[in-house]
């Protein structure tokens, strides 16, 4: 098992606190957002971990393998995973670097069995409480219809009964055949998608949750892994004040 974190972002949300820095090295407690991440990795025995970076190149993390993202202004957070597509081979873990989750968490999601899965939250509403910078409406939510993923975006409404919605935490688990499955269909992509791409405006200004969608659109498998312990995006400087809160 390999982890690709994905850190190739701006973070402007946190204004002067991400100008010289990314935000995967703010301090939680005394320890960076990334250094929290790496050590739950390495805990079990995740050691193959590879960063990729944007604006800021310099993290100073040793014993990890850096791919530099140079086009991060002309795409998102889907562009930037596949800059590190020559390590999306075998079993891998993709993660966002401003997420932080407990060792439960990882726990359930290293679990999974199946071919492409994502950690999903039914308990979801409760982290928007009175917070105000980063709303509800920009959750990345999913509809569930059993234990089938239906459809995932933002600001998400249910049309069924028999339906019910979460929220998608970023993490990705592949099988080997899940991996070789997603960097197959993108590259296809590549070659012959013009236009808006689901809730973005273009294949290279896509997120992960679009190609996500077109996974499930083309009869692909995506998995939920249903979870329950601590977990917190850091987007904001109101986020970053929960999860001090949060992680010790």
């Amino acid at each position: 098992m390999k982890v690709i974190i994905i850190a190739a972002g701006n973070a402007t949300r946190l204004g002067k606190l991400t100008e010289k820095k990314p935000k995967a090295l703010l301090e939680i407690n005394g320890k960076s957002i990334i250094q929290r991440q790496i050590e739950l990795f390495k805990k079990y025995n995740i050691n193959d971990i590879i960063i990729i970076t944007g604006p800021h190149k310099e993290f100073g993390i040793p014993d990890v393998t850096y791919v530099e993202d140079t086009n991060y202004q002309n795409h998102d957070v889907l562009g930037s995973l596949m800059t590190a597509s020559d390590f999306l081979n075998g079993e891998v873990l993709t993660c966002y670097s401003d997420i932080l989750f407990n060792e439960e968490i990882l726990k359930q999601i290293l679990n999974f069995n199946g071919e492409i899965g994502i950690p999903i939250d039914l308990d979801w509403e409760k982290n928007y409480i009175n917070r105000i910078q980063h709303p509800r409406s920009e959750a990345d939510n999913v509809i569930l219809s059993g234990t089938s993923i239906i459809e995932i975006k933002k600001n998400i409404s249910i049309c069924n009964s028999n339906e019910i919605i979460g929220e998608f935490l970023g993490p990705v688990i592949f099988s080997e055949n899940g991996s070789r499955i997603f960097v197959d269909k993108y590259n296809k992509l590549k070659k012959t998608h013009h236009g808006n791409f689901h809730n973005s405006i273009s294949l290279s200004k896509a997120y992960l949750t679009d190609m996500i969608q077109e996974l499930i659109n083309d009869n692909i498998k995506i998995e939920p892994i249903l979870i329950k312990g601590k977990w917190i995006e850091i987007d904001t400087t109101e986020d970053l004040t929960k999860a001090q809160k949060l992680f010790f």
